[in-house]
């Protein structure tokens, strides 16, 4: 009987850790995601850099255009002119992404999106930073602040961050009301 209960313990541990092998495919997806990411910001980048002169539109007209920009702040153009502040504050970013994975072991899908998403769009725009001071943006939607890939992963990542969190309150509110005995 001690010997199932100890078998008991035991899986019930590997499930709540994750176990070593489901740990690497977590760590392994959050790369690749990032990874993809990147590679896809960086690429959409040099395509834009080598086929439009800055301030050129493709189409010339129109709500959605594909605009070659540079931004040397933030979103929405915020803090320009702030490349090495902004270039802490992306590396400090990044820190603190990886500590917010580590923090929670037990990452869902969402969380290992998330995380990828971040990553890739932090690294996407600090080599902008450090290779040119500057970031290229290029999606131009009609009165929006031109962006880039790596933009539009962070954002994504925020939001399903965002959403996350509100959804798991919502459902530990449940639970715990679950838990609480009728009077």
């Amino acid at each position: 009987m001690e010997n199932i209960e100890q078998q008991e313990a035991q899986i019930t541990e590997k499930k709540r850790s994750g176990g070593i092998l489901s740990g690497a495919v977590k760590i392994f997806t959050v790369v690749m995601i990032a990874m993809t990411v990147f590679s896809m910001d960086q690429l959409t980048k040099w395509l834009i850099r080598e086929n439009l002169l800055i301030g050129e539109s493709w189409p010339s007209e129109g709500f959605f255009r594909l605009t070659h920009s540079t931004n040397t702040g933030t979103a929405f153009g915020l803090f320009q002119q702030h490349t090495a502040i902004l270039t802490v504050a992306s590396i400090a970013a990044i820190g603190i992404i990886i500590y917010f994975y580590r923090a929670h072991s037990q990452s869902n899908p969402l969380s290992i999106l998330t995380v990828g998403l971040l990553l890739g769009g932090a690294f996407g725009n600090l080599l902008d930073r450090l290779a040119a001071g500057r970031v290229t943006d290029f999606i131009d939607v009609g009165p929006w602040p031109n962006f880039n890939i790596a933009d539009s992963a962070i954002v994504v990542g925020i939001f399903i961050l965002i959403a996350g969190y509100i959804l798991q309150g919502d459902s530990s509110k449940e639970s715990d009301a679950d838990r609480q005995p009728e009077s």
